[in-house]
């Protein structure tokens, strides 16, 4: 099955036209989901392309906007405010600390720890990192009157699908 989708800034089809993605079969199943996958991929390539241009990867602002907002964080907090696991905050945190947007130093209360904080550099991004996520959101949420945005956010809410409010 052959479905249209918005050009991604690939391919060589003219203003107006639509390139097509070609289905695999198993996705008969789930055409929806695999809808979803699709314009989540597409919507992280986009903020991925405005992140590149201020120095950071897709993961790397949300960590910024924690440690902007919440101060100087113990790794293990990090990991715990972005539901992720050591492995992946150590990576995630390392290339902004070589890019000199965070820095370590040791914990005042625990000698086994260091906290990570924003340097001056980060918040000078500041701006940049707000507008990386309002562009995109401006693209998707342009036609949803306010209702339909609080529904999207919030399952549950007057006008959100019942079955997503499980």
């Amino acid at each position: 099955m052959t479905r249209s989708a918005p050009e991604a800034g690939r391919g060589s089809t003219g203003a107006g036209q639509e390139a097509t993605v070609q289905e695999p079969a198993a996705v008969g199943g789930g055409p929806v989901s695999h809808a979803i996958f699709r314009l989540a991929r597409l919507h992280r390539m986009f903020a991925g392309q405005l992140l590149r241009r201020i120095g950071l990867h897709p993961g790397q602002e949300l960590v910024m906007m924690h440690l902007w907002e919440r101060g100087a964080q113990r790794q293990a907090d990090l990991v715990r405010l972005m539901d992720s696991d050591a492995a992946t905050m150590t990576r995630t945190v390392r290339r902004p600390e070589q890019a000199g947007f965070v820095r370590r130093r040791p914990s005042p209360t625990d000698k086994r720890a260091s906290l990570i904080e924003p340097t001056a550099a980060s918040h000078a991004l500041r701006p940049e990192v707000e507008q990386s996520w309002s562009g995109p959101e401006d693209l998707v949420a342009a036609d949803l009157s306010v209702d339909e945005r609080t529904a999207a956010r919030h399952p549950g809410t007057p006008g959100a699908p019942e079955r997503l409010s499980a």
